[in-house]
């Protein structure tokens, strides 16, 4: 079980020989915030501590935890806070994430109102990084400016992922159902408690956002919640002079009560005051790490090393929903994970080969990483290093029904894997690969407790 140590300087602490622990930034309920520093880089980094007796007492909150790991896991991005990775002794988990030193956007807001061209900036990094959550699911549902942190260079990070949704979180009906976020920047529909698309409300909080930021308050604000409320419900404000009329055009249109009606996405990128000196921040070299190719085939040169497995990935990725069971040490549920002896590149052959097997389309998006599709699903399996004689392979539904998943998994990625797999992750009921090898839970041997 991993630990914090006390080096022979007893004002230092040390966490896991990897992180020295500084002053404390910031705490709320549940965590506190601290300055820590890479030992062998010197980098700066963040780290959220929670004790985990705290959590275990809070369904909700461990809801929470499980939640915002989870989806930080899908949106790295230039402009989203990245969690790096996350760590756990007997009593407590520390979230180790990117340092953003320029503080709350809010901050500047309270101030003063922003000159267009910059609240313009912010906007335009504000909307890429809710895009790009979009287009893999995640709703943010609590967008506001205090929730918007500014680096060193005055870009724009989303942060607070704690409560986003997930598909999973959709119901029978497509619609997410659960009233949260902040009372000012809230969308109708979500008061209205008959069901709510999250990327739309998102967008009227994008709204809101913009509105604040050239405004300099909010706009809809009233001392009784209710009469605020109908204020929402009618999407009765008044924009002050000094807001140009191309601005006051898209505000117009992204604070539209009827969701339906509201602007998208797409189409705000498409408006010319929007456009003005954007870059998207997705061009260029660093969008590769980030941007998967979806529709055909990578021309791969030599493959490179695969990419690292850390302990909490492997942990976490126990479940098809990204489950904390290592973390908090309760029961593991099935997941579609298997650790393998055999090379990272074989095991990627016998991932494609599998399009003689029956899958309709198989092709690589990079190296490691094969998606396959069926006609109405489609899975992805990558392949990480998790020692040098040991590879994890992860495989996730892209899109699709989670029936036809499990019955994909069972019926055609084990069977053709079988001779491969050194043992199955998770399984139902702790079954192993089918070869005698049981589903170990521990943690120790990968060097996380």
């Amino acid at each position: 079980m991993a630990s914090e140590t006390q080096p022979t300087d007893p004002s230092r602490t040390v966490l896991f020989n990897k992180y020295e622990m500084g002053r404390l930034l910031g705490k709320g309920t549940f965590a506190k915030v601290y300055f820590a520093k890479n030992i062998q880089t010197s980098e700066s980094v963040a780290i959220k501590v929670i004790h985990k007796d705290h959590v275990l007492k809070n369904d909700f909150m461990m809801d929470q935890i499980k939640r915002e790991i989870s989806v930080m896991r899908l949106v790295r991005h230039p402009n989203v806070v990245h969690l790096r990775e996350v760590l756990a002794t007997r009593s407590k988990i520390f979230f180790v994430m990117d340092l953003v030193r320029g503080g709350e956007l809010f901050s500047r807001v309270a101030r003063s109102k922003l000159r267009e061209d910059l609240a313009r900036r912010y906007f335009q990094q504000l909307i890429s990084a809710v895009h790009f959550c979009h287009a893999r699911g995640v709703s943010h549902r609590d967008l506001k400016p205090e929730n918007l942190l500014l680096d060193d260079n005055g870009d724009l990070k989303v942060s607070d992922f704690g409560l986003s949704a997930l598909p999973e979180q959709l119901r029978y009906d497509g619609l997410l159902h659960t009233q949260c976020g902040t009372p000012a920047y809230v969308a109708p529909e979500v008061l209205r408690k008959r069901g709510y698309d999250g990327s739309k409300a998102d967008i009227w909080s994008c709204g809101v956002i913009l509105f604040v930021l050239l405004a300099g308050f909010l706009p809809f604000q009233d001392e009784n919640l209710m009469r605020m409320y109908r204020k929402v419900f009618k999407a009765d404000f008044h924009f002050p002079p000094w807001i140009s009329p191309d601005a006051r055009r898209l505000i117009s249109r992204l604070l539209v009560v009827d969701p339906a009606k509201r602007i998208s996405i797409p189409e705000i990128m498409a408006v010319p005051w929007f456009k003005k000196g954007y870059v998207n921040p997705l061009d260029g070299s660093s969008a590769a790490a980030i941007e998967e190719v979806a529709e055909e085939e990578v021309d791969l040169k030599s493959p490179s090393k695969p990419a690292f497995f850390n302990a909490f990935e492997l942990i976490s990725s126990m479940s098809s929903g990204f489950d904390l069971s290592g973390l908090f040490e309760t029961e593991v549920e099935g997941a579609e994970v298997f650790t393998s002896k055999a090379a990272a590149g074989e095991i990627v052959e016998r991932l494609m080969g599998l399009r003689e097997g029956g899958v309709r389309r198989v092709w690589r998006v990079r190296e490691f990483k094969v998606r396959l599709e069926e006609e109405r699903l489609a899975v992805t399996a990558e392949v990480f290093e998790a020692a040098p004689e040991m590879a994890v392979v992860e495989i996730s539904r892209s899109y699709g029904d989670a029936v036809d998943y499990r019955r994909f998994c069972e019926e055609v990625v084990r069977p053709a894997l079988k001779d491969i797999v050194w043992s199955w992750r998770g399984g139902k009921n702790g079954e192993g690969d089918g070869n005698g090898n049981g589903n170990s839970r521990s943690g120790a041997s990968l060097g996380v407790f």
